[in-house]
């Protein structure tokens, strides 16, 4: 019987250690070696500090900031362990809404935001300032969402409609290799680029 378990129990200590240690070390190392800044999480820094990755959206609220798409994501409820609360681009809770387009709440919630932002027929909300991405993270929004918030960041900071518009073509994306994806802007990475216009 050990002549038929020593050669699984080989293969299981072989593959254990070949696909959970050497490989995983092996292409860390690589990424790191190849490519520092994304390996390390893509951060960004301002005045010495840690302010964001540009791979995790963030919940910027101000009027003087671009906005990202709402997060679904949720954290444990202080009061109540058994509950949860919305916690918006949290990591550890990384998860869509899972509401349907038959959801009461989902619509609710959808009216309200479109409501909160002024959206009217002459001015329609683009849908991506209204519904969550699958991940709940989601770190860009389309270049129609950001053209839809110039007004508002422009008065908040006292800046011409113009410079700001400026500065969100700057930060546009095209797609990835000229086919992939779609044209995208990084809410982190404009937030700081307004930020440094003195």
């Amino acid at each position: 019987m050990l002549r038929h378990l020593r050669p699984a129990l080989v293969m299981l200590l072989l593959m254990t250690a070949l696909t959970g240690l050497i490989y995983p070390l092996a292409m860390t190392g690589i990424a790191g070696v190849v490519f520092p800044r994304e390996a390390g999480g893509s951060l960004r820094e301002r005045d010495g500090k840690v302010v964001g990755s540009v791979l995790i959206g963030q919940n910027f609220t101000s009027d003087k900031y671009f906005q990202g798409r709402p997060s679904a994501t949720t954290d444990t409820d202080p009061n109540d362990s058994t509950k949860t609360v919305p916690a918006p681009y949290n990591a550890a809770s990384s998860v869509g809404s899972n509401l349907g387009p038959t959801s009461k709440a989902l619509v609710e919630r959808v009216k309200g935001d479109v409501e909160k932002l002024g959206g009217s027929k002459d001015k329609p909300v683009p849908a991506d300032m209204v519904t969550t991405s699958g991940s709940g993270l989601d770190p860009h929004i389309t270049p129609a969402a950001a053209a839809f918030q110039v007004t508002r960041v422009a008065k908040a900071r006292g800046l011409p409609e113009d410079r700001v518009r400026a500065l969100v073509a700057a930060a546009t994306e095209e797609r990835t290799f000229g086919l992939l994806g779609e044209p995208r802007v990084n809410v982190l990475l404009l937030n700081l680029s307004l930020d440094a216009v003195k």
